[in-house]
């Protein structure tokens, strides 16, 4: 009988990182096809643009370090990160905007560390917390869900808006139903407690439907099935998405229960604003989360708590972006008070 002797580390299957990227970007489709339905081309035309721009910073970036052009894009990270922005950001927010974005993504906060591996925050959320600092304005105008939307945006309209020309007009397109302009559910309740009015009252608005936003739920279910199947597939692990959604679900339980005429149910927070997309397709980054499986268990819960206490206490409506990278600032902390036992050890 003969045998094949090897080194370690003895792998029985090929993981590459492209393999990996590519399955992510496959996985997140059900969400982004629930996006494009409910709020129109303009979220196409941005990650078209990001992605493009990710691929073009990306070359740019590994030819002036004399690095393999071909190799780096081949692991398909530029993508990935054209997509978690593309869809992150207003459908029809100006071209700019996003090529701002992704190229401070990809230059700043991905090759200036020395490219994929040694950034030490998510490339999509920082660039994202950048552009909702600098361009307050165009973050902010998210259009209506096609479905309660006075004036849907269709192709050439959502072109002209994007690229500013002919008909260049945000608000024309956040009008519902009723005439009037409206904004995210988030937003929308976030205004209405802070004039007063209690989360029951709120809720009757034409933008919420059985006490969720119309449109925002399908968008997160979306990203909840791709997330599932990653986890069938093991491209992620189970960690994190189960601490942020267990930190954020807890904590707007306990304020649910504590007032519910100022605080929204549990349902409300993890199926409004981009939770789903951030619990299983931002937050899991290998690159910039903890290491060990308990220590991402906590920064999956710290990114959860940190979201419902913006949400409610912030000035922003919703936090994901800020909760990432704070938790990307914990995570070298959680890496060395939680150490994975050695075997052998206790």
């Amino acid at each position: 009988m003969a045998f094949k002797v090897a080194t370690s580390p003895h792998v029985t299957h090929n993981n590459q990182t492209s393999k990996v990227m590519l399955t992510v970007l496959l996985c997140a489709i059900p969400g982004f096809l629930a996006q494009c339905y409910f709020f129109g081309w303009g979220t196409l035309i941005q990650v078209l643009l990001a992605m493009i721009t990710a691929i073009l910073c990306e070359a740019f970036v590994v030819k002036l370090r004399k690095r393999d052009i071909k190799a780096t894009l081949s692991d398909n990270s530029a993508l990935l990160t054209g997509l978690l922005l593309g869809v992150s950001i207003p459908p029809l927010a100006p071209w700019w905007v996003i090529i701002i974005g992704t190229a401070f993504a990809i230059i700043m906060v991905k090759q200036l560390y020395g490219g994929l591996g040694n950034n030490i925050f998510n490339p999509a959320m920082a660039a994202y917390v950048l552009l909702l600092i600098a361009f307050p304005v165009q973050m902010t105008s998210w259009v209506v869900p096609n479905a309660i939307a006075q004036h849907p945006a269709d192709l050439l309209a959502s072109l002209q808006t994007v690229f500013s020309f002919g008909h260049p007009d945000v608000d024309w397109y956040r009008l519902g139903i009723d005439g009037s302009s409206m904004a995210t559910p988030l937003d929308t309740l976030k205004i209405d407690l802070s004039m007063g009015l209690t989360t029951s009252e709120s809720l009757t608005k034409a933008v919420f439907s059985s006490g969720v936003g119309v449109g925002w739920v399908w968008v997160n279910l979306g990203y909840l099935i791709g997330g599932l199947i990653m986890l069938k597939l093991r491209t992620i692990r189970w960690h994190i998405p189960v601490g942020v959604i267990a930190g954020l679900g807890i904590a707007a339980t306990a304020g649910y229960l504590i007032s519910p005429d100022t605080h929204a149910s549990p349902i409300f927070h993890l199926f409004s604003g981009a939770t789903m997309l951030a619990a299983f397709f931002i937050a899991t980054d290998p690159v910039t989360a903890a290491t060990s499986n308990r220590g991402r268990i906590l920064f999956g819960v710290i990114i959860g708590v940190l979201v419902y206490l913006i949400r409610n206490f912030g000035g922003y409506p919703d936090a994901f972006a800020f909760a990432v990278l704070l938790a990307n600032l914990c995570a070298p902390l959680i890496d060395y008070y939680i150490k994975p036992r050695a075997y052998g050890h206790r």
